[in-house]
């Protein structure tokens, strides 16, 4: 049966390579873990405009339809996730708001089948074959299901009760103002024990055994573990720590109150409305872009921080000659320095201000910055 909503790519030529390197055949992410607001304001996507944007989990990529777009691909290369983000959309499309909070995982709720029931004629045949096979998944919450997911609660829920109670973790979380919230860090939370604990749970060791994989930190050349403690100190020590979705779940294991921008009432209508506008795509991005012309705005994740510099330098090309001008690529850098301007100068603009900017406004617990260019 040809899918309604998404088909592979009958170009991908190295696939077969990649698979052998990395198991696509679980959910890797359950959620997206960039900060899709900084997103937004970087890329300004216009009423009407075509939007490449990697699928992951599928979240910013939902968001990118309260812009009203003409076009939103999705494009990923793991086809799990792509059955993830199936899910998601036919869930939105078929469900009331609030059942879709239980469905995914957000509230807590004992019918979840039920109403995968409601909304499975929503799914493509084979989409709806694999969850068919995966109801454990569903019935636990899927949102909750990733592997990345399920490092966080490990630490949650196995290694930050050893550092710090349930009540001082509330107590990090509770409003202050920015001096009591610094002061509260560095007196009450940064003791030897999280110290201790965080440097052997985020090393490279741990974090690609459990939390990522070890072919995802293959072009990292520093120390991983002292790079993200910084990172997080940086969040924790910031107002912000309060309203961080982010933040709660990497130290909670669960969001609590707080939704991701795509599930927010103030945004959800909207994208509900405008899911029509979403395909879903496998392959990689540069290939399956070239099926639908020029891009006015492309949200490439962090593709590049799994590239060598050569291969970094041959994909940027090709997008950028499917950059419509004055065209805006948005991107992360996590522990690898990749920037497409740096490589081609003549082609794309950094904007310098914007992207410190946002990276100093970003959520995200890990990333290092977020770039914005302009062709």
């Amino acid at each position: 049966m040809k899918s309604r909503f998404w088909k592979k790519n009958k170009n991908v030529t190295s696939m077969g390579n990649l698979e052998k390197r990395v198991d696509f055949s679980i959910i890797r992410y359950a959620n997206c873990w960039e900060d899709p607001e900084i997103l937004l304001q970087g890329l300004v996507p216009k009423s009407g405009s075509k939007i490449l944007s990697i699928a992951s989990a599928g979240d910013n990529s939902f968001s990118m339809l309260i812009t009203d777009p003409e076009l939103v691909v999705a494009v990923d290369v793991n086809l799990t996730q792509l059955y993830l983000v199936e899910l998601k959309k036919a869930a939105i499309r078929s469900l009331d708001y609030d059942d879709v909070l239980v469905f995914l995982g957000f509230q807590a709720g004992a019918y979840r089948l039920k109403l995968f029931q409601q909304l499975k004629q929503e799914l493509t045949a084979d989409v709806r074959q694999y969850w068919e096979r995966h109801t454990d998944t569903i019935t636990r919450g899927i949102i909750h299901q990733g592997k990345f997911e399920r490092y966080f609660q490990l630490f949650a829920k196995r290694v930050l009760p050893f550092i710090h109670s349930k009540g001082r973790v509330e107590q990090l979380l509770a409003p202050k103002n920015e001096l009591e919230q610094v002061q509260f860090y560095h007196k009450k939370w940064n003791s030897w024990r999280w110290r201790l604990f965080f440097n052997i749970f985020f090393s490279r060791l741990v974090m690609g055994k459990w939390g990522r994989d070890p072919q995802f930190l293959k072009e990292v050349g520093i120390d991983v573990s002292s790079y993200i403690f910084k990172k997080a100190e940086k969040q924790l020590k910031k107002v912000g720590a309060q309203q961080n979705p982010i933040l709660r779940y990497n130290l909670t294991g669960n969001f609590g109150e707080l939704l991701p921008h795509y599930l927010q009432p103030e945004s959800y209508h909207k994208i509900k409305g405008n899911l029509d506008s979403l395909v879903i795509r496998q392959g990689f991005a540069e290939q399956v872009a070239r099926d639908y012309g020029q891009f006015d705005s492309m949200n490439l994740s962090n593709i590049f921080e799994y590239m060598d510099k050569s291969l970094f330098t041959e994909t940027a090309e090709k997008l950028i000659q499917l950059l419509a001008d004055g065209g805006r690529i948005g991107y992360w850098n996590l522990m690898v320095p990749r920037r497409i301007s740096g490589i081609f100068p003549s082609e794309v603009r950094y904007l310098s201000k914007l992207s410190q900017q946002l990276t100093a406004d970003d959520n995200g617990f890990f990333y290092n910055q977020f770039i914005v260019e302009e062709k």
